[in-house]
């Protein structure tokens, strides 16, 4: 005998985001990219609409990743010292939808760059390449708001994703996205009742909700990942009941969170029932990526190209 499944419908929508203006919306990116939407939960076609895909952006620096491993940095070792070759390559060889830029050279320890340094780097990135760009600081928060208040200004017009802002430190960079017309990513500890106060804090500055990116903090394969996993799953499912405020697209630090974890780098000489590093590494930001996207995540920021290619492949699949 035929079960029919029972299926949820929703009545409200998650917020859409989009990023990059066309030279006809005064920017210079010849794309732009548009996520959210979503009418149901991740991949249930059965009960709603998913009329964007997540996306994937490849994640670049203003320096050289000193604690990046060989793994990691073999890809792009060419380039590396280059941020806008760097980007270029992302572009051309990788097909990057989207370029995110951390300006760790920035930060007092890694170099202590000056904001005309930062904002000249993301200029050459921005005429090296016509896609999107997400730009970061490094979590400073004395520093971030000289350097992103710098950058927000050289890139305006583009309609960047600019982060991160928290409740401690969100004035400045909302006033600089209100102002130069970005979009700002909001970051939250791990927690959804944080997470709805800083898009609170933001959008009571006149930042409107669609230019709101929600960043949940989340944790590698093993490293956190079902603490995260549930917070990203209440935060989508109080959207889909009617929360405004918790109903912004979700950006996942995937390729950050994946490099930290021990199973990921290392030498195989120390796990040799672990297998080399080329594979465990892109295989296990991978599968950190596979769960963000389970669990909601529209941009995912990534690093390795092999990484990128699988998920992109993983995507394409879940969106038949």
């Amino acid at each position: 005998m035929a079960v029919d499944l029972l299926k949820e419908k929703w009545q409200n929508k998650v917020g859409t985001i989009t990023i990059g203006a066309t030279k006809a919306e005064g920017g210079t990116r010849a794309s732009t990219v548009t996520v959210g939407g979503q009418s149901t939960l991740p991949f249930m076609f059965g009960e709603g609409d998913m009329p964007n895909k997540p996306v994937i952006a490849m994640e670049i620096f203003d320096i050289i990743p000193e604690e990046w491993p060989a793994t990691l940095k073999e890809p792009f070792k060419d380039v590396m010292n280059d941020p806008a070759k760097w980007a270029k390559k992302c572009v051309d060889e990788h097909k990057a939808e989207l370029i995110c830029i951390k300006l760790q050279g920035t930060h007092f320890d890694f170099g202590n760059r000056s904001d005309a340094d930062a904002a000249a780097a993301v200029n050459a990135v921005l005429e090296a390449v016509s896609v999107p760009l997400i730009i970061l600081g490094t979590g400073d928060e004395e520093k971030d708001n000289k350097v992103l208040a710098k950058v927000s200004e050289v890139s305006k017009g583009q309609k960047c994703l600019i982060g991160d802002a928290t409740d401690k430190n969100y004035k400045t960079l909302a006033a600089s996205c209100l102002a130069d017309g970005h979009s700002i990513i909001a970051e939250s500890p791990i927690d959804i009742n944080i997470a709805k106060q800083v898009n609170i804090l933001i959008s009571d500055m006149g930042l409107p909700q669609e230019r709101i990116a929600i960043n949940p903090t989340i944790g590698a394969l093993g490293y956190g990942m079902e603490y995260a996993y549930s917070i990203m799953e209440r935060a989508r499912l109080a959207a889909l009941n009617g929360d405004k405020m918790l109903s912004m697209p979700f950006v996942c630090f995937v390729g950050q969170e994946a490099w930290r974890a021990k199973e990921a780098k290392g030498p195989q000489s120390e796990h040799e029932d672990w297998g080399p590093e080329s594979t465990r590494g892109p295989l296990w930001e991978f599968m950190t990526a596979t769960c963000m996207l389970q669990a909601g995540g529209d941009i995912l920021i990534m690093r390795h190209p092999k990484a990128v290619e699988e998920t992109r492949k993983y995507i394409a699949n879940l969106m038949k």
